[in-house]
């Protein structure tokens, strides 16, 4: 069996699925329809915009259907008419009702951001370099109606980069995961595809994002908040607050200097240094609410932050 005899529909939505859904149609692999998110208003004028796996699919003019929600029956109808043999699904962020799993002869395979069963969820990205993980990786799975609790397919780890921001990883692991599916289609083709139940004890949740998780506890140590504003890069992004406006911070390097939470010791063109629970993070750049992303350096021009100045109140 070759790919092209695969009737197959892909399922995302974001840049991440991109190179994936690239590596199906250069392998030649019969897609049929393209299932992905509605189009949603974005920018000041709230005008409505594609998503990116809308865009390559038209490009290639393959066909798209983006339903509100996939358990709808007449979603579920649309999709049973295209007769898939196989769905991939990465990142479409939906998720599959039984009627949708049943659908295919060879089932439902999921492209995962992480060495499951670690970090099931949304955000498996982020949550790995939060927690101060050293290595990472892709899993392909068949899926069931757990959340990512399905079999295992093929895994394949990368290293993470102690000041790897989760965009940087994002973009690393996107590569990945088009060379594990590849590797999947063919070892599925091949009849050699081989399956490994998850070790439910082994696992942990990565929660969708929300903005709050960004705000800066000084207490903490100053490697678990390096760890919270790389993993937090690009988005939400981390922030504390000076003189009650809030303030994103990136670019920060954990420093063996000690002080009170929150204060600023040293600000100098090389940074802003600010006393965590153990330790120091020196800040590399910063944005004030409405300004725009400055080097320590040209930010300090602006808004002198003299030693003693303390971070983290509202008000």
């Amino acid at each position: 069996m070759q790919p092209k005899d695969l009737r197959t529909v892909f399922m995302g939505t974001p840049e991440f699925a991109l190179l994936t859904l690239q590596g199906l149609i250069d392998s030649g692999c019969n897609l049929v329809g393209i299932f992905t998110q509605p189009d949603r208003p974005k920018g000041r004028g709230k005008h409505l915009q594609p998503p990116p796996v809308k865009v390559l699919a038209k490009e290639h003019a393959i066909p798209v259907f983006q339903p509100v929600k996939l358990r709808d029956q007449d979603a579920v109808n649309e999709l049973s008419a295209l007769k898939p043999d196989l769905i991939v699904v990465v990142a479409y962020g939906q998720i599959l009702p039984q009627s949708v799993l049943d659908l295919p002869a060879y089932g439902c395979i999921n492209v995962h951001a992480s060495l499951l069963p670690k970090y099931r969820g949304a955000a498996p990205i982020n949550k790995a370099i939060m927690d101060g993980e050293r290595k990472t990786g892709i899993t392909t799975m068949f899926m069931d109606a757990g959340l990512d609790t399905g079999d295992m397919l093929i895994k394949r780890a990368l290293s993470i980069g102690p000041d790897e921001t989760a965009g940087e990883l994002h973009d690393r692991l996107a590569q990945l995961g088009q060379d594990v599916m590849i590797e999947t289609l063919q070892k599925l083709c091949a009849g050699t595809l081989k399956r490994v139940a998850q070790d439910g004890a082994l696992s942990s949740y990565a929660p969708m994002l929300k903005k709050e998780d960004g705000l800066i506890d000084w207490t903490r140590p100053c490697q678990a908040i390096h760890n919270q504003v790389r993993g937090l890069n690009p988005w939400p992004g981390a922030y504390t607050y000076l003189d009650g406006k809030l303030m994103k911070l990136q670019s920060t390097k954990p420093i063996d200097v000690n002080g009170l939470p929150g204060t600023v010791l040293r600000s100098d063109p090389r940074g802003v240094l600010v006393a965590c629970g153990t330790g120091s993070l020196l800040l590399g750049e910063l944005q004030l609410e409405g300004r725009k992303w400055l080097k320590a350096e040209d930010f300090l021009r602006g808004h002198p932050l003299f030693p003693g100045t303390v971070l983290g109140a509202t008000h």
